[in-house]
């Protein structure tokens, strides 16, 4: 409750007055309709500031999620901002850095990877191991990046992301017990706050806010499950990362009827054909599932 009131005064605040004006976040979507990129700012320091003061968890532990949240959205608002778009994926980002070129995407991904370590070691020793020995630290810090770059993956179409990182809040909560209760309610309580205005398609997350999102539920499942579980979680993550260097998850939430009917539930309805924004044969928005919508997610 917290986090949800803090993110609808954030995003108000951040609306009236954007900082740098409103044509720095304002960004194109499937539609070609213009969106605005402050909801990830307003969601990220919800997440961030509720974590802080939500009782069930000690100081390091608060201390934790909330680097882990604040350090993926820096990196996050940073490609937002000055990211070109032109490189896509981890491939393309570290293909560019071993031909020398440092893109914003590149700069990002060691960012959040060291926002996730700084996490994990924040933590300390506890029960669960979310830091302490080295290869929980190791375990712990890829999850966190590893999370924070998996959920920027789905958002490429309204409420898509928000949908998924639901998805992991429900799930944490149920097998991470009154540990993933405590750590999930501030990410879950900002993205459902938030959830109207990008199933509205008048903002979006960005990286920013998915890859927060995202950092903080890996932070979560650091904390609140076992080492085994913790690490088929991490193998799922990097599975799915990989497999999307390769397949595009739209095409295929596209050709799924359930997964097409959870995604599109809340949304607005699909133009008609050759209509702007139409899909293609295929059931999939300009771009061949690769929109404008996350044109500087570098994804």
């Amino acid at each position: 409750m917290l986090a949800g009131v803090y993110a609808r005064l954030g995003f108000a605040a951040l609306a009236g007055r954007p900082p740098g004006g409103g044509k720095a976040w304002t960004r194109t979507n499937h539609r070609g309709e213009p969106v605005t990129l402050l909801e990830g700012p307003a969601a990220a320091a919800a997440a961030v500031a509720a974590t802080l003061v939500l009782p069930g968890m000690d100081c390091r532990e608060k201390m934790a999620i909330a680097a882990a949240g604040a350090g993926a959205a820096a990196f996050g608002c940073y490609d937002d901002l000055a990211g070109s778009g032109d490189r896509r994926g981890l491939r393309g980002h570290l293909g560019a850095l071993a031909g020398g070129e440092v893109t914003t995407g590149a700069v990002k991904i060691a960012g959040i990877g060291a926002a996730g370590l700084l996490a994990s070691l924040l933590a300390g020793s506890r029960g669960r191991s979310f830091g302490g020995r080295a290869a929980d630290v190791a375990i712990n810090a890829a999850l966190v990046a590893g999370a924070a770059n998996l959920l920027n993956l789905f958002d490429l179409r309204p409420g898509r992301a928000i949908k998924v990182s639901l998805i992991g809040v429900t799930a944490l909560a149920i097998a991470g017990g009154p540990d993933g209760r405590a750590a999930v309610a501030a990410p879950a309580g900002a993205a459902v706050a938030l959830l109207p205005e990008d199933l509205g398609e008048r903002a979006m997350l960005g990286d920013a806010g998915a890859n927060a999102l995202g950092a903080m539920l890996g932070a979560a499942a650091a904390r609140s499950l076992s080492r085994p579980a913790r690490l088929a979680v991490l193998a799922g993550v990097a599975g799915l990362t990989l497999a999307s260097e390769k397949v595009s998850f739209t095409k295929v939430i596209a050709r799924s009827p359930v997964l097409n009917w959870a995604d599109m539930l809340g949304r607005r309805p699909v133009p008609a054909p050759g209509a702007p924004g139409a899909p293609d044969a295929s059931g999939v928005g300009p771009e061949g599932g690769e929109p404008l919508r996350d044109s500087l997610a570098g994804q």
